[in-house]
C-alpha cells in the first residue's frame, strides 16, 4: 500500500486514478471494519462522487496539492455539515451540525476524500466502553488487544490501511496513543497551531488538533492542510505557518536531543522490550549525528496529577448540564470518570493550573539547553482490551500528559514490535512551535529505520 506521498505523486503524475484509489479503500472497508469497527458511518456514495470530481479537476488542471484525491477519513467529533456528529454517544446521537469543522473544511479543500465518521472513546475520553450506540474499534494487529484512545479509530483505519490518513484530538495523549498501539504516526501540534472550532471539546485549554498517518511526512501533509489561524477560535495561534514537507528535508546532525530516561526508568518503569526500543532509538539518532544527553524534568507523576485535575475540572463544566438532565445517555465508563471533576473545588483547580505554570517553567529551561526531546509513549505493547478499566486513567503515571500540560508539540512513532507482535512506539518531543523540527526529526529516525515497512495481516482481520 502506498503512502499519501506516494500516492500523490502517483496521482500528480496520471498514474493512480483517485476514483480507483476510494473505491479500493470502500472495498477493503466493506472486507475488514464488520470485525474492525473502526467507522460509525461510511460515506459511499458522497467519497465516491467527491473522487470522481477530484479526478475530473486533476485531468483537467493538474492536482492541488499532495493530498488531491486521498481517502482520509475524520474522528467522530469533528463537526460535518449534514452528518451526524456524535463522539461516539448516545447523548449525541442525532446531532447533525450545518457546517463542517473547520479543519475539515481545509482538508477538503485540499482536495481530500472523506469515507466517513471514526469510532472513538465516549466525547474523547470514556473507552473501551460496551454500553455505546457502537462497539470499540480494534487494535488490526491483533483484535483482542487495545487500539488506545480516543482516537482509536483514526488509529485503526490507518493502521488497517483502510484511510490514508485521519483527523485526531489529544487532551491527554489521545492522538500519540493510538499511534503507539496501532503501530502508526501520530502528531499532537503545538497548542493552537491547528484551529478546534468545530470540534467538539473535552476540556479546553488541553484539546488539540492533529493528524495520524502511516508516516510522519503523511502527517506533516495533513497539517499542512489543517494549521493556520482561526479567529474564532480564541486559543488559535496567529503564527506564520511553515512548510512542513520542506523543513522535513533537513538533517538532524548536530541536534541536540535530551533523553528523558527517568521517566521510563524511574518515574513509570517500562517492559524490557520498550526499554530496549528507547535505546536504540537513541542509538540510531546518535547515528545521523545528533548531540544526545540525558535530561531532567519534573517527575511523571507531578505531570499526570495536574494534568488530570485540569481537564477533570474542565470536562466537568462541559458536561454538567446533561450529567444533571440526561446522565443515563452516557456510557457508564465516562460518566463516572467525568462525574469526578464535580467533588473538585474552584481552589483545586487554580492550584493545578498554578502548578502547571511551574511544569511549564522547568521545560522551557530544558529546552534553553536542547533543542527536543526523546522520551517513551507507552510502557508496552497494547494491552488486552479485558484488561483496560474504568480506572485505567487514573492508576499509572502518563509519559504524555507533560505535553499537553505545556502545549509543546509531541509525535509519537513506531519503534519495533514486542515478543508477541504489537507494536512500540517512542516520543519525540520539542518546545512551542518547534513542530517542523519535531517531524524533521521523527522523519529522519523512520527512514533510518525498517519498522514502517511491516503492515498488519489482513486475513487477521476479516
Amino acid at each position: 500500500m502506498h503512502t499519501i506521498a506516494e500516492a500523490g505523486a502517483l496521482i500528480a503524475a496520471r498514474k493512480l486514478s483517485p476514483v480507483e484509489l476510494v473505491k479500493s479503500r470502500l472495498d477493503l472497508i466493506d472486507r475488514l471494519d464488520g470485525k474492525l469497527h473502526a467507522f460509525v458511518k461510511v460515506t459511499r456514495e458522497e467519497a465516491l462522487d467527491a473522487a470522481k470530481r477530484a479526478e475530473a479537476e486533476i485531468m483537467a488542471h493538474g492536482p492541488k496539492g499532495p493530498l488531491h484525491g486521498i481517502p482520509v477519513a475524520h474522528k467522530d467529533i469533528y463537526s460535518t455539515r449534514g452528518l451526524a456528529t456524535t463522539a461516539h454517544s448516545k447523548v449525541l446521537a442525532r446531532h447533525v451540525p450545518d457546517a463542517d469543522a473547520l479543519t475539515v473544511a481545509r482538508l477538503a479543500t485540499a482536495g481530500a476524500v472523506s469515507l466517513g465518521k471514526l469510532a472513538t472513546h465516549e466525547f474523547a475520553w470514556g473507552g473501551p466502553s460496551f454500553d455505546l450506540p457502537w462497539p470499540p474499534a480494534r487494535n488490526p494487529w491483533n483484535l483482542d488487544h487495545f487500539t488506545g484512545g480516543s482516537s482509536s479509530g483514526t488509529g485503526a483505519a490507518v493502521a488497517a490501511g483502510l484511510i490514508f490518513g485521519g483527523t485526531g484530538s489529544d487532551t491527554g495523549g489521545s492522538i500519540r496513543l493510538p499511534a503507539a498501539f496501532c503501530g502508526v504516526a501520530g502528531f499532537k501540534p503545538t497548542y493552537g497551531l491547528c484551529p478546534r472550532t468545530g470540534i467538539l471539546p473535552l476540556a479546553n485549554s488541553l484539546d488539540h488538533a492533529g493528524p495520524l498517518a502511516w508516516t510522519v511526512e503523511d502527517c506533516a501533509l495533513l497539517l499542512q492542510a489543517m494549521a493556520g489561524h482561526d479567529p474564532s477560535d480564541p486559543a488559535s495561534a496567529n503564527v506564520t505557518v511553515p512548510d512542513f514537507q520542506a523543513a522535513l528535508g533537513g538533517s538532524v546532525k548536530g541536534v541536540r536531543i535530551g533523553f528523558v530516561r527517568h521517566f521510563h526508568e524511574l518515574d513509570y518503569p517500562v517492559e524490557e522490550t520498550t526499554k530496549k526500543a528507547l535505546d536504540e532509538a537513541a542509538k540510531v539518532f546518535r547515528g545521523l549525528g545528533a548531540d544526545l544527553r540525558d535530561v531532567k524534568l519534573p517527575p511523571l507523576q507531578d505531570w499526570t496529577a495536574c494534568g488530570m485535575i485540569v481537564m477533570l475540572s474542565e470536562a466537568y463544566a462541559v458536561h454538567e448540564e446533561w450529567l444533571k438532565t440526561k446522565p443515563e445517555e452516557y456510557g457508564e465508563i465516562f460518566r463516572d470518570r467525568v462525574l469526578m471533576g464535580a467533588f473538585l473545588s474552584a481552589a483545586d483547580y487554580v492550584h493545578a493550573q498554578r502548578k502547571r505554570r511551574e511544569l511549564c517553567a522547568a521545560l522551557a529551561r530544558v529546552f534553553e539547553d536542547v533543542d527536543l526531546l526523546l522520551c517513551a509513549i507507552t510502557p508496552g505493547g497494547a494491552p488486552l482490551m479485558g484488561d483496560v478499566t474504568k480506572m485505567s486513567s487514573f492508576e499509572r503515571p502518563s509519559f504524555s500528559f507533560p505535553f499537553n500540560v505545556a502545549g509543546t508539540p509531541a509525535l509519537a512513532v513506531r519503534a519495533g514490535f514486542n515478543a508477541a507482535g504489537l507494536p512500540l512506539g517512542v516520543q519525540i518531543a520539542g518546545p512551542a512551535f518547534a513542530d517542523a523540527n519535531v517531524l524533521r526529526a521523527g522523519h529522519h529516525y523512520e527512514r533510518a529505520t525498517t519498522w514502517s515497512k511491516k503492515r498488519p495481516r489482513r486475513d487477521g482481520i476479516g
